[in-house]
């Protein structure tokens, strides 16, 4: 299984959050910039999903939305996809806890969790892409030791608290109508029973697509870019600590305050609050320091 074909279901769960018509144009850059991959393989993915009747594509146009992704089964993934995800979380657990090493071989890693060559090529593409791995100058690879300590993660909330909120009081700044009400039915969803059948991948991406939203809203390219750095390195810390979903009821709530206050204009209230919700989290790290240094068993 190549990159492309991992993209495919982060593709259909992106329009299917996103409520998209049929019909709609998929720019395949725009979806690079929203999963934060490059260009080439979400062209290789829609090229894939085009084959299978999920898009069109149209001379000199691009790529269109032929079916409700809502609909868009799973039976076309092929079944190593299940492997890998179980494996991926597998390994994030297994590496903050200690249990393995910051330096592997890939022989290493394919006994370990039993994978194939392949399967074992697609899982490095993945982690490299989130910027949690690298390979190492003529063998082997190694894991990178940031979001794996308390401090480091809570360094990452304290650049978000400073960043976010500041965000919202660019000189400007305005969150499209459609926008507010895309994010306010999610959060929505979530609150009534989302938050405990979502899968992490789908439950760290919605809260992703939420405060990296308010943050484009404010034009600025140094803002944005320094946002999705965080938050592609911070997914390894979100998937373990969503072993407890508790939290997550507030979080949305939170979300939905501060999206109403900026359907009313009220920026500055919004920052305020966006503030205190990140301020609530960095209270709770006692909670998520405990996910990183013992062993949830």
């Amino acid at each position: 299984m190549n990159t492309a074909q991992l993209i495919i279901p982060k593709i259909v769960e992106l329009l299917t959050q996103e409520q998209a018509p049929i019909g709609t144009h998929l720019a395949a850059q725009k979806i690079a910039d929203r999963l934060n991959v490059s260009r080439s393989p979400v062209n290789d993915a829609l090229q894939v999903l085009c084959e299978t009747g999920f898009v069109v594509r149209l001379k000199n146009r691009g790529y269109f939305l032929a079916q409700d992704p809502s609909q868009h089964s799973s039976a076309n993934q092929e079944p190593a996809q299940s492997v890998v995800g179980k494996t991926y979380f597998a390994l994030a657990d297994d590496l903050l806890t200690g249990k393995l090493p910051m330096t592997v071989s890939e022989v290493a890693l394919k006994t370990r969790y039993k994978l194939t060559g392949a399967q074992l090529q697609t899982l490095l593409a993945r982690i490299t892409s989130e910027g949690w791995v690298n390979r190492k100058p003529g063998y082997g690879w190694e894991f990178s030791s940031m979001l794996t300590t308390p401090d480091s993660l809570l360094q990452s909330y304290r650049m978000r608290l400073a960043l976010e909120p500041a965000a919202l009081l660019e000189p400007g700044y305005r969150l499209d109508p459609a926008v507010i009400e895309r994010c306010r039915a999610v959060e929505l969803e979530l609150i009534n029973g989302g938050i405990e059948t979502a899968s992490a991948d789908q439950l760290h991406d919605r809260g992703v697509r939420f405060h990296e939203a308010l943050v484009e809203a404010s034009g600025n390219p140094f803002f944005i870019d320094t946002i999705k750095r965080v938050n592609r390195v911070r997914r390894l810390l979100s998937y373990r600590s969503m072993k407890n979903r508790t939290r997550y009821v507030q979080h949305c709530e939170q979300h939905l305050e501060i999206l109403d206050l900026l359907a009313q204009g009220r920026t500055q209230q919004a920052s305020e609050a966006l503030r205190s919700h990140l301020l609530a989290t960095l209270r709770n790290l006692g909670e998520l320091n405990d996910i990183l240094s013992s062993d949830a068993g």
